[in-house]
């Protein structure tokens, strides 16, 4: 059975996100909020705990997925980003967004894009996601939390509780979300392309 951890959305807990990185460091797989409903993610490296997370969603290792970022201190270790594509960055967030890029050598090659071998980044618009992620001192695996037949992601800490306390390790309550989903820029060739409009703003990169 999973930890439920009530974190405060204005001023969390460091004593409580302490202990989830302590999960997260030890394999354990969490569910935690974003700017764009729920997110489940591990460590960067964990196959296992990667592996776990396709099953609960019901995806295959291929599936695009993501890095969660602190900010855009991080990106140069596991994206190729060029000068027009940082300052887009570096003005548009934290956000709604998730940013394709060419992945470094420091990316796994299970979490590249098998073909592209591109990775999506986020740096998240919600305090718990970037506390959690100052605390853990690096960016987190993650996906959005998206359970087979749903259009968005679940923005529902109780009714996920009910479903998946018993398939990971670790759920954060931090409020009840919109139902939204990210908008999706690719960034990989240094010029912005939308690929799917979604809560954040499509307008600066078109």
């Amino acid at each position: 059975m999973s930890q439920f951890f009530y974190v405060h959305p204005d001023n969390p807990q460091k004593r409580l996100l302490n202990q989830a990185c302590e999960i997260i460091r030890n394999g354990g797989v969490v569910i935690y909020p974003t700017d764009s409903g729920y997110a489940i993610g591990c460590q960067v490296g964990n196959k296992s705990a990667l592996e776990r997370i396709c099953q609960i969603r019901q995806i295959e290792m291929d599936h695009d997925f993501t890095l969660m970022c602190k900010d855009v201190s991080e990106l140069s270790t596991y994206a190729k980003v060029g000068n027009t594509a940082f300052r887009m960055l570096k003005n548009n967030t934290p956000g709604a967004y998730t940013f394709i890029f060419k992945a470094t050598r420091e990316v796994p090659r299970r979490l590249q894009n098998p073909k592209r071998k591109t990775i999506g980044i986020r740096i998240p618009d919600n305090i718990i996601a970037l506390e959690l992620l100052e605390t853990l001192g690096e960016p987190l695996m993650s996906s959005s939390l998206l359970l087979p037949g749903r259009t968005f992601a679940e923005s529902d800490p109780e009714s996920i509780r009910d479903s998946l306390e018993h398939a990971v390790d670790l759920i954060i309550h931090g409020g009840y979300l919109a139902e939204s989903q990210t908008t999706v820029i690719d960034l990989s060739e240094d010029q912005a392309e939308v690929i799917r409009v979604g809560q954040g703003d499509a307008a600066p990169f078109e």
